[in-house]
């Protein structure tokens, strides 16, 4: 990783969904902050132009990251084959999305939808595991065939039961998947998060930055210090994403919990999480 962080900025930050107009308006204050990656949310397809955030994003001298979303409806174990079928075109669709902005991978829970948890047993989680292989295995051969990473990112254990830490990710995913990391989940579910990204090691396919309330990486108690050591540890030389959002979509609010704000303003968010996440590397 170098003495140079390769830091982005998901556009949830600011708005859901995103647009053509919204990016249209975000990128360049993106690109003046001094930001290498704006982050793209594919919320449905068709609510933005890959081909125009493409090209507005090279003529900012940016870079772009693509992550997926599990709202209802949207399940690759426990539904039925419809229900795969079509989460399977979705999270194809975002591969070719991200072939089209040039992002090198495509990373979310891609299981389950956010929100939906059940106990367990033994033998049932063994049997989901062994149903999420197969049905990933496809959707990651396609992206493969392309020269995107899939990255499966595991939530805490309000947003999920199905993966919650490294640990269950490396059990339950096929071997040739990614993960995709996230701090704020880390610091919840892990008992060791820098051993957590450690036991990663190269099946990080990407890593989003979020203070342990949701804030700026920074402003709160994570191990900011020891976590980059742990991310070059573990060979990983993509982005660093601050991931955050607004309050001003309720649905996204809620489904984040965001009960109040979490920085004065959410440009100030994102700028002062870029100021210390670039400050590490000094």
């Amino acid at each position: 990783m170098g003495r140079h962080l390769v830091i982005g900025v998901n556009t949830w930050v600011w708005v859901s969904p995103l647009t053509d107009e919204s990016l249209a308006a975000l990128a360049p204050r993106i690109a003046e902050w001094g930001f290498d990656v704006a982050e793209l949310p594919v919320e449905r397809p068709g609510d933005w132009d890959p081909g125009r955030a493409a090209a507005l994003l090279d003529g900012l001298g940016l870079r772009a990251s693509v992550v997926l979303t599990m709202p209802p409806g949207r399940e690759l174990v426990g539904a039925s084959p419809r229900t795969v079928q079509d989460t399977q075109d979705y999270l194809r669709h975002c591969v070719d999305v991200a072939v089209t902005v040039g992002a090198p991978a495509v990373s979310g829970p891609a299981y389950a939808s956010v929100g939906r948890a059940w106990r367990m047993s033994p033998d049932e989680r063994r049997s989901i595991y062994a149903e999420l292989r197969e049905n990933l295995k496809p959707v990651v051969a396609y992206a493969a065939e392309r020269g995107i990473r899939i990255g499966v990112e595991p939530l805490n254990r309000y947003e999920t039961s199905v993966v919650n830490t490294v640990e269950q990710a490396l059990e339950a995913l096929p071997e040739e998947c990614g993960l995709a990391l996230d701090t704020y989940h880390l610091n919840i579910e892990e008992k060791d998060p820098l051993g957590a990204v450690r036991l990663a090691g190269a099946r990080i396919a990407h890593i989003q930055a979020s203070g342990t309330d949701r804030g700026a990486p920074g402003s709160d108690h994570f191990d900011w210090p020891g976590f980059t050591v742990a991310v070059r540890d573990a060979g990983y030389t993509g982005p660093l994403v601050i991931e955050s959002f607004t309050a001003d979509n309720r649905t996204i609010a809620t489904a984040a919990s965001v009960w109040r704000p979490l920085a004065p303003s959410q440009d100030a968010l994102a700028t002062e999480g870029l100021a210390f996440l670039r400050a590490l590397t000094t």
